[in-house]
């Protein structure tokens, strides 16, 4: 059973672990006659001023400003003028952190989620819910933590070592989680 997620649920401290419980849920994109529904499988965290990868590193700006807000907004924004990059805004407000989705099942890589998905800078700063047409729910996947990778970042080494070199990445391979006739649970 399907079960749309509450833009509420992202708005508690914790990006890390807002990170981990991104991970099966899947991203829902309604636009006209466009429907499609995918399970996510990998994710990035960047987490406040100090994360040195993370676009509020220098501050509040016109760009930034979306990260400061609520959690449960999406921010997406255009990178090297090429890709749209979809980020689930979490965390309480004024402290800005994001979850970039990099990869849903059968979709690998952030740009071409976006592509596949039809999600424009038009629905940055939208709510998470269904009357955005690009929402989360809960379909009752649970992704055990011992399947969860974690890895650095990808394309982040202007951060220097230290934040580039962070376990931020969270991904997991959908195909380990055992099926049954209701869908995928924790194997």
């Amino acid at each position: 059973m399907s079960q749309f997620v509450f833009p509420e649920t992202w708005r508690s401290p914790g990006t890390l672990r807002h990170a981990g419980r991104l991970l099966g849920l899947y991203l829902v994109r309604r636009d006209g006659a466009f429907e499609d529904a995918r399970m996510i499988t990998e994710v990035e965290a960047y987490d406040s001023e100090k994360d040195l990868a993370c676009h509020a590193r220098f501050g509040r700006t016109r760009r930034s400003e979306v990260l400061y807000a609520a959690g449960g907004i999406w921010y997406v924004y255009l990178c090297y003028g090429v890709h749209e990059m979809l980020n689930l805004v979490v965390g309480p407000p004024d402290h800005p952190a994001a979850l970039l989705i990099r990869s849903v099942e059968g979709i690998a890589g952030p740009g071409r989620v976006t592509k596949a998905l039809r999600v424009g800078r038009s629905l940055n700063r939208c709510v998470t819910e269904p009357g955005c047409g690009l929402y989360l729910e809960d379909r009752g996947v649970r992704v055990p933590g011992r399947l969860i990778r974690r890895t650095p970042r990808i394309g982040v080494d202007y951060a220097g070592p230290i934040w580039a070199n962070k376990p931020w990445r969270f991904t997991f391979d959908p195909t380990k989680l055992r099926a049954t006739p209701a869908g995928p649970v924790q194997g």
